[in-house]
């Protein structure tokens, strides 16, 4: 479509309205009546575009709004217009505003200041880019008339012609006329189907598209030769707003202007503040007095409340309103969500059975009887003294509550389910690629990840000018290693570097938990020498909190800034190395404090008389007498239940409020000098200017992936962690579900037939949560060495004896100079021997405090219990994803079934053709029959064909 470049230009002093573009007689063929400017006196313009949901004719809808920023003088009186360009033209709203393409330049007046040069620039840019999308088919309407001062609106639709065009490019299903049966269950199936759904029903969502549907739309890619096909009964809402967004924004990203140095398009432009933003509009308020209804206000009612935290999510509707990709999102956490509900009863039937056998467990029972009297080494040199093991009784029997069998049952459970979980998953997206029309949708996935991003572009051209400047002939040039070489090298040292950073903020805690447990131990007071396990564990555990959601802000913006500077090719690449790195980041940084307490405290303690030291002063931290798994669960927990309260929750709503309040009060200081603009009720597009922008998903993925890590990869340590992330979840769906219908600007919507990397995030995740739990149950908790006891070591097939057994002896006098208690005599009586944890030979023997062979044969235990471990477990798991199809039966029996009919619908379609082929034929022949009849001349045409004698007009 070309714009029509006839402009005139009437002086507003003169007419009372300032009308910039008037197209030619031919174009038009008349000219506006005027009792539409008389009856635009009377009504509310307002009310007939519905707030800004439409052009101002009040029948051509918003699709995408452009913003952008222009400064004018103070002293300019605001005067208000309206231009009408109905098919290919641009209607604005302000005075002195100049439209899109090679139209007019509006002289400035002599009082006017004159615009700075980037001004100028940026609004040269605009007119250009304007003037391209005009020619590509879009329709413009510029509004500078608004509340919000200095800031104008370029509002887009799309025609009917460039939908149409453009849904054919991009290859859109849409639903024809045919439609089928869908496969309904039979017998028994579907009376447990039905009782299922009178069952559910109250925990249904009231919303028509989450109804039970028995028929269905045969759907095809859209065609504008096969338009016979599709249901065109309503074309204004044979697109809905969110496929009529999409379009509009694939011309905006293909659109360029060629004005600057190099092609920039609508990405370039944002990025180059020649616009401010660009954005869809939503469907309308969501609350408030006669609203209209709408997807929006139903979304709002029956999914973005609290008030509906125990039913189902309409997922039809969230597609529909904000496209697939956000869709699966909600799928995937309303999925995961509902298989933590198992995993969090088994959870808790584990730990109930902790506490049940608490008072029956024997290795707790023999620490806390002060009868025998077992006197154990100094924590810690000089201040510490010796105490007795009777005094740690609560620990140990809190230790019981999570390492007990029960656990490792826990474990295999755990690594079966999120197995079972991947495959579900699986399956439900299979279901939704059915439903939403996704089954064929990998050519277009292919020509979106070949698009190249506008930095890529930029980039390529910088390096073609430099070049073109050396004077070197140049084919079409592309980025190589050696161009990304610097990225490169800079992405490596950055990420080593923030990893090592980590590792010295957990080696600083350490530093702490050791200088404190000394600091504390020096008290006078008996209740701070007991409780000094305890207020250094909580308070070092409250700093790596801290410290992990500072560095989680932090390694997000430094993952993102290294994926830019590497300039990825296109936004499918750019999104994968920036969830690579920011995951990477963020899973070093969340669980380092973890793996240090489960796999390196108290492994390199020493032992009395020849203990390790950190700086010559500092010794190295032991493990609490019940072993370290209780220690364990308390970093596990405060962690995991900080992160989720403070930083997904608070975080989320604080911050966007706290934004939005900011805004509320610049908007009010601007508005405090226009009274009457600031009665004025806002258009809807300068309403959505004031949300939030939508940043994508990867924040929202990755606090669930880091979450299912806590979920899986400990849960022998913290059986009680799907509860905990079922609650969270619970309250996370509606709290991102509020935030995307009433904090966020409307996305644009992304087609996508699965979650991507992510899905492949959760499958490492699975397999290493086995691997890690196998290492947790062996070495970190006293499963093993119980059992190594019980079968080896026992003399009446208890485990009576065991606590002794696990101690190892040291005689007091071979304590270093300087490192003896200064207080020997702290229990009231002289100690000659004292106990340790450790296997290791008695003072007595020959090869006083060697490793004894008992800790071989443990070692070897454990070794044994992780192969073994490790391999059937990964064994079962690989059982469980063979044995569940990845797609379920009747979704595959409906694919064909749809393929076969719409074979059948072309056959059909090729018979018509051919029927009326045989009929135009027949019709020939027998005109041919009655020429001859009438008169016998034939003519022979060049050819050799025969001809008749006379011609008739054929329409076939």
């Amino acid at each position: 479509m070309r714009v029509n470049k006839k402009y005139s230009c009437l002086p507003a002093e003169e007419k009372g309205i300032h009308i910039i573009n008037i197209r030619a007689i031919e174009d038009i063929g008349y000219d506006q009546h005027e009792s539409t400017l008389l009856n635009s006196l009377s009504k509310n313009p307002d009310a007939d575009c519905k707030y800004g949901l439409y052009f101002r004719d009040g029948k051509r809808k918003v699709d995408y709004i452009l913003v952008y920023h222009y400064k004018k003088s103070s002293s300019a009186k605001t005067l208000s217009r309206k231009v009408h360009h109905n098919d290919s033209g641009v209607q604005s709203t302000k005075k002195d505003q100049p439209l899109p393409g090679k139209g007019v330049q509006l002289e400035m007046g002599e009082g006017e200041p004159q615009v700075d040069y980037h001004e100028d620039d940026k609004r040269f840019r605009r007119e250009e880019y304007e003037g391209n999308l005009v020619e590509a088919g879009l329709e413009l309407e510029r509004d500078e008339d608004t509340k919000i001062h200095g800031i104008g609106f370029v509002k887009i639709h799309a025609p009917w012609n460039v939908l149409c065009r453009e849904a054919e490019f991009l290859k859109l299903k849409m639903p024809t006329k045919k439609m089928y049966q869908i496969n309904q269950t039979h017998g028994l199936l579907k009376k447990i189907n039905s009782v299922a759904q009178k069952i559910t029903e109250p925990i249904q969502p009231k919303v028509a598209e989450h109804k039970l549907q028995t028929v269905k739309r045969l759907s095809y890619p859209f065609s504008r030769e096969k338009q016979h096909l599709f249901d065109l009964s309503d074309r204004d809402s044979f697109f809905d707003s969110k496929t009529r967004s999409t379009i509009v924004y694939e011309i905006l990203k293909r659109t360029t202007c060629t004005k600057a140095k190099y092609s920039m398009g609508i990405t370039s432009l944002l990025a180059n503040g020649v616009y401010s933003a660009a954005y869809p509009l939503h469907d309308g308020d969501y609350e408030g007095e006669n609203v209209e209804p709408n997807d929006r206000k139903l979304l709002c009612e029956e999914w973005a409340s609290y008030g509906v935290f125990y039913k189902y999510q309409p997922i039809d509707l969230v597609r529909k309103y904000f496209g697939e990709k956000i869709g699966l999102y909600f799928a995937w956490l309303g999925v995961y969500t509902q298989m933590l509900i198992p995993a969090s009863v088994v959870g808790i039937i584990v730990f109930l059975y902790g506490c049940a056998t608490v008072d029956e467990n024997i290795p707790s029972m023999e620490m806390c009887d002060e009868r025998n009297n077992i006197t154990m080494c100094p924590l810690c040199d000089r201040t510490c003294s010796y105490w007795k093991m009777s005094s740690a009784c609560a620990t140990a029997r809190a230790s019981h509550l999570f390492d007990n069998p029960a656990t490792v049952f826990f474990s295999v459970f755990m690594a079966l389910w999120a197995a079972t979980f991947m495959e579900h998953w699986k399956r439900k997206q299979m279901r939704l690629n059915y439903r939403w029309d996704l089954t064929g949708f990998e050519e277009e996935e292919e020509a979106v990840k070949d698009h190249p991003r506008a930095e890529y572009e930029a980039k390529v051209l910088k390096k073609s000018l430099r070049k073109e400047h050396k004077h070197k002939e140049t084919d079409k040039e592309k980025l190589t290693w050696k161009d990304r070489f610097p990225a490169y090298l800079t992405n490596f040292v950055g990420i080593i570097f923030m990893v090592g950073l980590t590792f010295a903020i957990v080696f600083g805690v350490i530093i702490y938990r050791i200088s404190t447990a000394a600091a504390l131990a020096i008290s006078s007071t008996p209740s701070g020498r007991s409780s000094v396990r305890v207020t250094v564990t909580a308070t070092a555990v409250i700093i790596n909190l801290v410290v992990i959601i500072i560095l989680d802000e932090v390694y997000g913006c430094i993952a993102r800034w290294l994926t830019q500077i590497e300039v990825p090719k296109t936004d499918k690449s750019f999104e994968e190395r920036l969830i690579f790195k920011a995951f990477l980041l963020k899973f070093v940084n969340a669980y380092t404090p973890i793996f240090y307490v489960a796999f390196f405290k108290g492994r390199f303690v020493g032992r009395p008389g020849d203990y390790v030291y950190i700086f010559h002063s500092f010794r190295m931290e032991e493990c609490a007498p019940g072993g370290c798994l209780m220690e364990l669960c308390i970093q596990l927990s405060i962690i995991m239940l900080g992160k989720q309260l403070i930083q997904n929750n608070l975080f989320e709503i604080g911050i966007p409020k706290m934004k939005k309040f900011i805004r509320y009060l610049k908007l009010k200081r601007r508005h405090s000098l226009d009274h009457e603009e600031h009665v004025k009720r806002k258009q809807r597009y300068e309403v959505d200017y004031n949300l939030e922008p939508f940043a994508g998903l990867t924040p929202e993925y990755m606090e669930m992936i880091i979450q299912f890590g806590f979920v899986t990869l400990f849960v022998a340590s913290f059986p009680l962690a799907p509860l905990f992330a079922l609650l969270n979840n619970i309250i996370e769906i509606r709290l991102d579900a509020k935030k995307f219908v009433t904090e966020l600007r409307r996305p644009v919507a992304v087609r996508a037939k699965d979650i991507g990397i992510w899905y492949n995030i959760l499958r490492g995740i699975g397999k290493l949560a086995v691997i890690i739990n196998a290492f947790v149950i062996s070495f970190t908790s006293d499963f093993i060495p119980r059992l190594v006891y019980l079968y080896m070591y026992s003399e009446n097939g208890t485990m009576h004896g065991f606590v002794n057994h696990t101690l190892s002896s040291f005689n007091v006098s071979d304590f270093q100079a300087g490192t003896a208690p200064n207080d020997p005599l702290d229990l009231g009586y002289e100690v000659q021997i004292c106990r340790y944890k450790d296997y290791r030979e008695p003072p007595w023997s020959e090869n006083k405090y060697d490793i004894s062979k008992d800790f071989w044969a443990v070692l070897a235990a454990r070794l044994a219990f992780v192969i073994v471990f490790q391999n059937l477990v990964m064994f079962m798991s690989d059982f469980v994803d063979w044995i569940i199809p990845d797609i379920p039966k009747d979704i595959s029996q409906q694919i064909h079934k749809e393929k076969v009919l719409m074979v059948e619908v072309f056959m059909r379609e090729e018979q018509g053709k051919l029927q009326m082929l045989e009929t135009w034929k027949d019709k020939e022949k027998k005109k041919g029959e009655n020429c001859n009849n009438h008169s016998p001349r034939l003519t022979r045409s060049r050819s050799g064909s025969l001809s008749s004698c006379h011609s008739y007009p054929l329409e076939v």
